[in-house]
């Protein structure tokens, strides 16, 4: 056995191995050591005729679903392999075969699984200089979506796609592997498994892999692609090999292009805490969080990835816009949908499980309930007029055959069991019908049968057991063995007992046992028929849930809309973006009705093309950045927004570079790191697109700092020409109003009242000239013996910034007309520097003259 065990484990180094021995998964020798630690389980030995015993451990099956997920959420695979013999019916060794191997990108049921995440497991591939082929799948749904990135900036794009992607399990080629930034995003995703793929076959070899699973029209699609082709064709051929089964789910490879989209960054991901918190990286705090009002699993999936990939076309955004509309407005209409998709159930993973093979009786009465409220939306649909929604009722199957199969079909309350009986209606089958009938008819007589045998005997302690070695019996206790009959046939003698048999008994036992084993083992062949016939529909159910799951989408959109008073935003390419009495969606939920202050915004590409904001700490600046963002992204995401009235100029971007940080792991200081996000603005940003800049240069010292900020403002001013929101605490900057055409200021206001300020979150048209900072830092509790020494230093670093800067007042005033406004001020010399220090109040006439007397010698001396 143990050698079955190590040639079943060479095939499969990188997994632990579930090697089922009986009513246990047992795992042996370093496979035992890490599974007994990961799953907190005891780890014992095995005697293997080695000098010492065999690290041994192991899990019952029945519970193995719960120990899988653990392992599974670590980052391991396991390789579940099972008795393909019955054992009672073996002689010598019993055959045994890997089924499956479980990977975190191949899990298709469990707690592992998120309900509103996909799950997914993408491939990469390089076929050539800037040129990578990706295929993306969730088998727990059925998706299969491939792109290809070319060009000088392919890399960053599929660095992008990664991120947004967050996926559980990648394959690289070696190649792609060696990849310095590859590997620091790879690192970044942390909950992500690598598997390295040793492959050499040609594209034109996975060409044919894939027209086997998804059609002959596959070659000509992608044939002139390669680097979709192999990509594809790497992550289908992981499937098969670990799944070791056929995926009829998977019906369709469809392509797409992350240029169709609004292309997000991971900076701008995170920074706009889209999908989740900055604080703590969950749902709450985010903007999804605020959205997500969806009924279903699958629209929540479907809600998060239009979030994640705003549309960059009118005519699509005015669709959903259109269908949010007359969501709003019709408040009977969005009850009664969202009242029937309460009890819709996950349709495309159920439909998965159940093409996998893996459903059981309960997965397809939940599948059942959800079809049944299928002619309710349908019903309800008739009435829309807006084209989205007109579209998916025009295209809505309620499946009556499917509906109709299962409810003839199932047993209401199913086992979880498949081999446990009770699967099967009454009057589906009539074999059914008549093995329950026999082993109903069985279990009534034995119900009579011990009152009949105490009449008869006169055994008043008589009863009749069963149990699985010696069948059904009647027992007498030792004190009556003298009254028991001449027709009862000893069975089993027990301590105080004796159990006997009468060939009556054993008649109705063949009866009834036959029936059950014979009724079992029929239920669970119709059951798994009834699966296969809903598998083979995969197409129209999957059809269906992906229209149930944009409803519900759209649903959810307008929820939040009436909600929170969102409005309808006006869409347009002419590149205004004008926002009266806008809000911070998440800050506004947060806060609650009325806590928040609304601001006004105008952008365009001309002479508004980039605000600069000043003003104090806690201000309320970067929130203001971000709303802007936020409110641009929703109303592509073709969302209502949190505004009193806006009109929004399409965007291709969004960059956020926001607040600090540094990255540790890589060796990076918070400055690189600002200095790196500003690279990828600079790279990338156009004329259409959205910046938001706050702080950049603090990571520095002031000259330096001061000296970037204003060489980055310039540059997107005059070379990019894109619509930007540049936040800084250098209140110099503000002089640049006036220099540059395009650029305005703008603060946010503070009200003072003596030793107190009031942040009063507006944004106003202004420059500001102090931060507040320790007030600030009152505000955080820092002792107040800090707070009046800072507040000392303060008031004289201000004097002598002010003494400075009248000494040389004449040479900054001259700068030649029409030259650029240089942001430092001159250096004092050392003279005027030594003449500033003079404490004249404390000086004699003799120190006077002294000082006097060496000034003037050393002005003789230059």
């Amino acid at each position: 056995m143990m050698q079955q065990y190590l040639d079943i484990k060479k095939q499969n180094p990188d997994a632990l191995l579930f090697f089922r021995l009986g009513d246990f998964y047992e795992m042996f020798f370093e496979d035992a050591i890490v599974a007994s630690r990961e799953l907190e389980i005891t780890l014992t030995g095995r005697e293997a005729g080695e000098p010492e015993r065999v690290p041994m451990c192991g899990v019952p099956y029945h519970a193995v679903d719960g120990y899988l997920s653990k392992l599974i959420d670590k980052g391991y695979k396991v390789a579940i392999c099972e008795q393909m013999e019955d054992p009672k019916a073996t002689k010598g060794i019993v055959k045994r075969e890997v089924i499956r191997v479980v990977t975190p990108g191949t899990v298709v049921e469990g707690s592992t699984l998120s309900e509103k995440d996909n799950n997914y497991l993408v491939a990469l591939c390089e076929t050539g200089t800037s040129a990578f082929g990706m295929a993306v799948a969730d088998l727990s749904t059925g998706l299969f979506q491939v792109t290809e990135l070319v060009g000088p900036w392919a890399l960053e794009d599929l660095l992008d796609e990664l991120g947004r992607l967050a996926p559980r399990e990648l394959l690289l080629t070696p190649e792609i592997n060696k990849h310095e930034k590859l590997a620091q995003v790879i690192h970044a995703l942390n909950a992500t498994t690598m598997t390295t793929i040793e492959e050499d076959q040609l594209a034109a070899d996975y060409i044919e892999i894939l027209k086997d699973q998804f059609g002959a029209g596959i070659g000509s699609a992608y044939q002139d692609r390669p680097g979709i082709c192999i990509a594809a064709g790497m992550l289908l051929k992981y499937l098969i090999t670990t799944q070791k089964r056929k995926l009829p789910h998977l019906t369709e490879i469809k392509a797409y292009s992350p240029k169709t989209f609004m292309v997000l960054d991971s900076i701008a991901r995170r920074n706009l805490e889209i999908s989740k918190s900055l604080r703590d990286s969950d749902k709450k705090g985010s903007l999804l969080g605020v959205l997500d009002a969806t009924k279903t699993a699958m629209g929540g999936r479907k809600l998060k990835n239009w979030l994640e990939q705003p549309l960059i076309h009118s005519n699509k955004i005015e669709d959903r816009l259109d269908a949010v509309e007359e969501l709003v407005n019709s408040l009977l209409l969005r009850d009664e949908l969202a009242g029937a998709l309460k009890n819709i159930y996950d349709l495309e993973r159920l439909v998965a499980r159940a093409s996998y093979g893996s459903a059981n009786g309960r997965d397809l009465m939940a599948l059942l309930g959800s079809l049944e409220k299928l002619p309710l939306i349908y019903d309800a649909l008739a009435k829309c007029n807006s084209q989205l929604l007109r579209n998916i009722y025009d295209h809505f199957d309620t499946l009556d055959d499917l509906r109709q199969l299962l409810g003839t079909a199932l047993a209401e309350n199913p086992p979880i069991s498949l081999r446990d009986g009770g699967l099967i209606k009454d009057g589906y089958h009539q074999e059914v019908d008549q093995l329950r009938t026999a082993a109903r008819d069985g279990k009534r007589w034995l119900a009579g049968l011990e009152a009949r045998e105490k009449e008869k005997t006169g055994v008043k302690s008589l009863k009749v057991g069963f149990n699985k070695v010696f069948g059904y019996y009647l027992e007498v206790t030792r004190a009556n063995l003298g009254m028991v009959p001449e027709y009862y046939q000893r069975r089993q003698t027990l301590a105080n007992a004796e159990r006997f048999i009468t060939p009556e008994l054993k008649e109705y036992e063949s009866l009834i046992l036959g029936a059950e084993d014979r009724l079992v083992d029929l239920e669970y062949n119709l059951f798994v028929d009834i699966r296969n016939r809903i598998a083979q529909e995969v197409n129209r159910i999957q059809q269906t849930a992906s229209l149930l799951s944009e409803m519900d989408a759209l649903i959810a959109l307008a929820e939040a809309a009436t909600r929170y008073g969102y409005v309808r935003p006006a869409i347009s390419d002419k590149g205004i973006i004008e926002i009266k009495d806008g809000r911070h969606p998440v800050v506004e939920n947060t806060l609650g009705p009325g806590g928040f202050v609304p601001n006004d915004t105008y952008l365009d590409n001309q002479g508004d093309r980039l605000c600069l904001i000043t003003g104090p700490n806690m201000g309320g600046k970067s929130t203001y950045q971000r709303q802007v963002a936020l409110i641009v992204l929703m109303a592509q995401v073709g969302s209502f927004v949190p505004a009193a009235q806006a009109n929004i100029g399409l965007v291709d971007r969004i960059f956020a570079r926001v607040g600090a940080s540094d990255d540790l792991s890589s060796g990076q200081s918070t400055f690189m790191v600002e200095m790196y996000e500003t690279k990828q603005i600079i790279d990338h940003a156009t004329s259409k697109s959205l910046v938001i800049i706050d702080e950049l240069g603090r990571g520095t010292s002031n000259l330096e700092g001061m000296a970037i900020a204003q060489s980055v403002i310039e540059y997107l001013h005059t070379k990019v020409g894109c619509r930007t929101l540049f936040s800084t605490h250098y209140h110099e900057l503000a002089e640049l109003e006036g220099l540059l055409p395009g650029l305005n200021n703008y603060a946010t206001a503070v009200k003072e009242q003596g030793a107190e300020v009031a942040f009063l979150r507006k944004v106003v048209r202004a420059k500001a000239s102090k931060s507040y900072g320790v007030h600030c830092a009152r505000l955080a509790g820092v002792p107040t013996e800090i707070i009046q020494r800072a507040g000392e230093l303060v008031q004289q670093l201000e004097f002598h910034q002010r003494a400075a800067q009248e000494v040389v007042s004449g040479k900054t005033q001259t700068a030649a007309a029409g030259e650029q406004l240089a942001i430092f001020a001159t250096t004092p010399s050392e003279l005027e520097t030594e003449i500033l220090a003079l404490n004249l109040n404390n000086m004699t006439p003799l120190e006077s003259l002294n000082f006097l007397a060496n000034l003037q010698k050393k002005l003789s001396n230059k």
